[in-house]
Formats: C-alpha cells, sequence, structure tokens
C-alpha cells in the first residue's frame, strides 16, 4: 500500500536515483536494504537523456569508471531497458516493496505509465518549470510528488495551480538541490509555510543534506513524506552518493522517525499515567 497524509504514519521513502550505477543486481541489493530499514518505498529516476539531456552538455567529456566518454553516453548507460524495469517490478512485487519513478520528460512519463502501475508519480525539482511535463501528467489517478528545490515560491503557486487544476492529487515537498546541503541552508520553517499556505495538501521533505537529524526533524513540523537517497556504500562513485545514507543509518533514520512520531502525540495535555506516582510524592496535599 501507498499510505501517505496525516492519518498515516510517516512514508519514508528510499531514493535509488543514480547510485546503481546502472548495474541491475546493485538495484535488487539497494531494494533489499530499503526493505530491511523498514522503508515504506523506494524511487528510481527516468529520462530520455536525449531530451533531459542540455544540449550543450551533450558533447562534453565525462570521466567515469567505464572510460571517459561524452555527457549523453554517460546519462545513457545509466538508464534501465523495459525488460530491466521488468525484473525491477517484479522483485518489488515478490517483497511487497511499492516503487515509483521521478519522470524528467514526457516521454518517460509514458513509458512508466504504459507499462507498469507505479502508485505515484514524481516531478523532480529540475522539472517543476516544465510546463510540457505538468501536462502531461493530467488527471493521474494516483498522487503527484513535487519536489521544490531550486525553485521560487512564485514557481511552486504555478506548478501546484497547474497540477490542482488538471484534477491532481499532490504531495508537496520542501527541498535543497544543493548536494551536499549545509544545514544553515536547509531551512526547514518552509515546511510551516508550505502547511499555512496549502493547508489540504500533504507536505513532505527531500532531504541532500550529510547526516539524519535535520530530517528527523522534519516530521515534528508536519512532514508526512520522507525521502532521501539510499546507497551500498558512500564511497563509491557518483554524484549522488556523498548526501546519500549507507544501509545502518537507514534503519536509524527509519527508528529515529517512528520514535519522533510517538512522541508527538495528540497535543492535549493531561496528566500521563507516569506522572501520577510522581504527583503524589513531590504534591502530597497540595494536589
Amino acid at each position: 500500500m501507498f499510505n501517505v497524509g496525516y492519518q498515516y504514519p510517516v512514508h519514508i521513502c528510499a531514493e535509488l536515483g543514480i547510485n546503481h550505477q546502472g548495474d541491475i543486481d546493485t538495484v535488487l541489493r539497494l531494494i533489499d536494504a530499503a526493505k530491511e530499514a523498514g522503508c515504506d518505498s523506494v524511487k528510481m529516476q527516468k529520462r530520455a537523456p536525449h531530451i533531459s539531456v542540455p544540449p550543450w552538455m551533450m558533447n562534453t567529456r565525462k570521466a567515469t569508471p567505464w572510460g571517459d566518454m561524452r555527457y549523453i553516453e554517460y546519462r545513457e548507460r545509466m538508464e534501465f531497458s523495459l525488460s530491466e524495469y521488468g525484473i525491477i517490478d517484479a522483485y518489488c512485487a515478490s517483497i511487497d516493496m511499492p516503487w515509483f519513478a521521478s519522470v524528467w520528460d514526457a516521454p518517460s512519463l509514458v513509458f512508466i505509465k504504459e507499462n507498469f502501475e507505479p502508485p505515484a508519480y514524481k516531478v523532480p525539482s529540475a522539472m517543476l518549470t516544465n510546463t510540457e511535463l505538468l501536462q502531461a501528467l493530467k488527471r493521474r489517478t494516483v498522487p503527484i510528488i513535487l519536489s521544490t528545490g531550486m525553485s521560487t515560491m512564485e514557481e511552486i503557486r504555478t506548478a501546484v495551480t497547474l497540477l490542482e487544476a488538471q484534477g491532481n492529487s499532490i504531495i508537496l515537498c520542501h527541498c535543497n538541490s544543493t548536494y551536499p546541503c549545509p544545514p544553515e541552508e536547509l531551512n526547514l520553517q518552509v515546511i510551516t509555510a508550505f502547511m499555512d499556505e496549502w493547508p489540504h495538501l500533504r507536505i513532505g521533505y527531500s532531504g541532500h543534506e550529510v547526516g539524519l537529524a535535520p530530517t528527523t526533524a522534519t516530521v515534528a513540523l508536519g512532514a508526512c513524506y520522507i525521502e532521501r537517497h539510499l546507497t551500498l556504500d558512500r564511497t563509491l562513485w557518483g554524484s549522488d552518493q556523498a548526501t546519500s545514507v549507507e544501509p545502518p543509518g537507514f534503519k536509524r533514520l527509519v527508528k529515529d522517525i517512528r520514535l519522533v512520531e510517538r512522541a508527538l502525540g495528540d497535543g492535549e495535555k493531561r496528566i500521563t499515567e507516569g506522572e501520577m506516582e510522581a504527583l503524589q510524592r513531590l504534591r502530597g496535599s497540595h494536589a
């Protein structure tokens, strides 16, 4: 099930991104790690490189573990085929792990929706102003997760208005797209600003910081959806590895989020059962 909302426990998603380095076996190991950590879902990224890569970047050179190559060749190497996505889909079904993808362009949206039945779609921060992609998401019957890094409030309002006008249900995620993001730039109070402006929306957080504490803190601020990158080893090659969380850290993150959920309570001030003995002992006849 893909339950996200304030009537449910916080939904914790492991972003697999490009940490698999284009290797299907690594993806399956990441999915296993997410399952063991107690995550509620995993997320892929789907691109059509010839569309999503800016023309000026296509022929730039990039040093990779597979040799020096054009950037477009690197991006194509990181993409999975339909048969490989079929393996991912079947494996996730076998262990009851929902998966979905960030779609970076309209063809990628078509690829996912025509071949699979994802429980959500993600619009990455970089595509928040891509009107063509937002319009292509018209009337999805599953939630649209909208990440807001690199975006002004006016740009976010425009995207939310467009998606809602099309009949979409939105999960709006605060995000800073610096990799890694220093603590002083996280600005977690944006979560409460989003809740004030869009009280009818579900508000989440997509984190790219080093460490776990800021992500855990977002639960106390009201985030009901949490997304962090998962990696098998932060020292591996790749632009996302340093901001990712290794499996033991992800287990701790899930555990800490669940603890904070229990600790938040319902906001009604009362004398708890555990306080009763202290009340009699410390106040005595004044109780």
